[in-house]
C-alpha cells in the first residue's frame, strides 16, 4: 500500500510536467529572447512555496550565466526596491496569480520600467493580466490527496524554471569553462568557506557619515557608493548606527523626513555587523536571519573596516576575490 501510494505521487507529478511540455508556445520563446538580450538582471519574486522555488531558480540561474537575485515582495515594499533597475526583468511566481503581497508590487516594478514575466497556473489572474509575458504552469491535479498542499504544482514550477535555465545556457553559449568560473575549485561551497575580508569593500567604497551630518549630505554619501546604506560612525570611527534607503522611504511616507535632520537622529543604532574573520557562510546566515542585504565589517573594538553586500557573497556577474 505504501509503495503504491508513493508510485502514484510520482505518476501524478510526472503527468503534471508532461502537460507543461505539451503546452509550451511562442510565449516561452519570447521570454527566452527577452532575458537573453537583456543587459539587466533577472529578478525572481514569490511568496511561500513559490518563494522557496524562486530561490532555487536564482541559484541555478546565477551558476549558469544568467545574473539573478531573489526579491522578497514584502521587503521590496519596505526598501529593497532600491536594488531594482529599469533594465532588469521581474519573474513573478504565483500558482493562483492572486497573491496579494506579490501583486501589490507590480505597479512599482512597472513604474521603474521593468518588463514583467509571470509563471502562473491561472491565465486570467491578476498577475497574468499585469504581465508582459505569461507562462502557464498550471496542473490538473495535486499529488496531495486533499488537493491542499502544493505538490504537483511546485514540481511543475521547478521544472519550468529548469527548462528556462537550460535553454538560456544554449542561448548564451555558456560553456563548461564558464561554469567553473562560478564554481571555484569545482564546488559552490568553497566560496562560502572564504572569509568576509575576501569579499568586503573598503576605503573609498565606504559610505561613512558622522552622527552630526545632516540628511542632505547623508543621502549624497549613500548615492555616491550606491549600496543603499550609510554607516554612521563616531569620531573614533566606531560604528554608531546604520541608515538604509528603506528608512528614508518610510520617513518620507510618514512625512517625517527633513533634510536638516541629523544622521544620528535617523539611524538605527547598534546594527548587526561581521568581523574580518567571519566565514562568508555565517555572514550569509546572519543576513538571511534578519532579512538584511548589507553588513558593516568591524574590528573587535567596533571600528568600521569595510562593508559587505549580499551580492558580493552570492556573486554578481563574474566572481572575483579582492585583489585577484
Amino acid at each position: 500500500m505504501i509503495l503504491e501510494q508513493a508510485k502514484e505521487v510520482l505518476r501524478t507529478e510526472a503527468r503534471g510536467i508532461l502537460e507543461l511540455r505539451d503546452r509550451l508556445d511562442d510565449n516561452f520563446r519570447q521570454m527566452t529572447e527577452l532575458i537573453c538580450n537583456s543587459s539587466g538582471r533577472l529578478i525572481v519574486a514569490g511568496i511561500g512555496k513559490s518563494g522557496i522555488i524562486g530561490r532555487k531558480f536564482v541559484a541555478t540561474f546565477n551558476s549558469t550565466g544568467t545574473r539573478s537575485f531573489f526579491l522578497h515582495p514584502v521587503e521590496a515594499m519596505h526598501g529593497d526596491l532600491g536594488m531594482v533597475c529599469p533594465d532588469d526583468i521581474l519573474l513573478a511566481l504565483s500558482n493562483s496569480g492572486e497573491t496579494d503581497e506579490l501583486n501589490i508590487l507590480l505597479p512599482s516594478i512597472r513604474n521603474i520600467g521593468c518588463k514583467i514575466i509571470a509563471f502562473t497556473g491561472k491565465a486570467d489572474s491578476t498577475l497574468a493580466r499585469n504581465s508582459d509575458i505569461v507562462i502557464n504552469v498550471g496542473v490538473k491535479k495535486e499529488a496531495c490527496p486533499m488537493g491542499l498542499a502544493p505538490t504537483t504544482s511546485t514540481t511543475a514550477l521547478l521544472a519550468m524554471g529548469d527548462a528556462l535555465a537550460v535553454v538560456l545556457i544554449h542561448c548564451k553559449n555558456f560553456k563548461s569553462g564558464d561554469f567553473k568560473k562560478f564554481h571555484p575549485g569545482g564546488a559552490l561551497g568553497q566560496r562560502l568557506s572564504k572569509k568576509v575580508e575576501d569579499f568586503m569593500l573598503a576605503d573609498d567604497s565606504l559610505p561613512l557619515v558622522n552622527e552630526g551630518m545632516d540628511m542632505k549630505e547623508t543621502v549624497a554619501a549613500m548615492d555616491r557608493v550606491s549600496l543603499g546604506v550609510a554607516l554612521v560612525i563616531k569620531p573614533d570611527r566606531t560604528l554608531s548606527g546604520i541608515i538604509t534607503d528603506g528608512d528614508i522611504r518610510r520617513l518620507l511616507a510618514k512625512q517625517l523626513f527633513f533634510p536638516e535632520q541629523k544622521a544620528g537622529e535617523v539611524m538605527t543604532p547598534n546594527p548587526k555587523f561581521a568581523r574580518l574573520e567571519t566565514p562568508a557562510y555565517d555572514a550569509l546566515n546572519l543576513m538571511e536571519s534578519f532579512e538584511i542585504t548589507v553588513l558593516p565589517v568591524c574590528s573587535t573594538g567596533g571600528v568600521v573596516l569595510g562593508i559587505i553586500h549580499l551580492h558580493d557573497i552570492l556573486g554578481k556577474g563574474e566572481f572575483k576575490f579582492r585583489g585577484q
